[in-house]
């Protein structure tokens, strides 16, 4: 009997010892390597949809405080620091809420950029911008939230909800599509700001629903981001949903599994 017992603790210890390697194993992916994130809103279409799940490459930029969970990471600055490409799309600590966000990075440190008329410039020269058809989506609540996305015509419920698609491409060659409602936006057009050392300058596709960093957190939006609050660059979908949870399975996207984003 006592050898039962014993043979019975030894099998939980094992089973303990099992499961803390994997949740350390856990841990250590989710710190260094790579973090799951959710879209949930729509300021980033259409290169990344409302109920979009991704994975987060950390490795890329190094890592920082915040690659850690409630930035308990013990490093100053940039732990293996590389410097992000301009068109990389970048998760990041918001600077002031302290909230993931997801935008695409358009300025380094250094950079002149501003907007007029709808139109980025980047150190003094217009970007490259070429009309590329509609987007177009239905007229439905979307995520969590159940909230509406924003359309350029005025459709029924249910109905097709319609916004300009254009192609832009910076001067490295980065080239995407981004979404514009109206050039008449508080955002569409800017003075010229520099962005300062240390800092990134971000904008999000969906031009006329997104705050980023032409609005200051005092605005709503995120302002200058420091670079050692990127997290990471989000490279691949995993799956997305179009209902309101992720586990409503019978809402997913056929077309967005494994999908590369660019």
């Amino acid at each position: 009997m006592a050898s039962t017992r014993t043979h019975r603790r030894q099998d939980w210890g094992e089973a303990l010892r099992t499961l803390s390697v994997a949740l350390l194993l856990a841990v250590a992916v989710r710190t260094f390597l790579i973090q799951p994130f959710w879209i949930p809103s729509g300021s980033m279409k259409e290169t990344l949809l409302v109920g979009d799940f991704l994975f987060v490459n950390k490795f890329a930029y190094g890592w920082s405080r915040w690659s850690c969970p409630w930035g308990l990471c013990p490093i100053d600055g940039r732990l293996w620091g590389a410097l992000p490409e301009r068109g990389d799309i970048v998760v990041f600590r918001h600077p002031a809420t302290g909230e993931d966000y997801v935008k695409r990075l358009i300025g380094l440190p250094g950079d002149r950029i501003r907007m007029r008329g709808g139109v980025l410039h980047l150190n003094g020269q217009p970007v490259d911008l070429r009309p590329s058809g509609t987007f177009t989506e239905a007229y439905l609540p979307q995520g969590s939230a159940r909230t509406l996305p924003r359309c350029a015509n005025r459709p029924r419920p249910g109905g097709a909800c319609l916004v300009e698609r254009a192609v832009e491409t910076l001067p490295g060659g980065a080239s995407y599509p981004v979404l514009n409602i109206t050039d008449l936006g508080r955002g569409d057009t800017t003075q010229e700001v520099v962005v300062p050392p240390g800092h990134v300058f971000v904008l999000g596709d969906n031009r006329d629903n997104s705050l980023d960093s032409r609005f200051a957190p005092a605005q709503g939006g995120v302002g200058f981001v420091p670079l050692e609050n990127l997290i990471g660059r989000a490279d691949r979908v995993l799956f997305s949903s179009a209902g309101s949870s992720l586990w409503a399975f019978w809402t997913w996207r056929g077309d967005r599994f494994l999908h590369a984003v660019h």
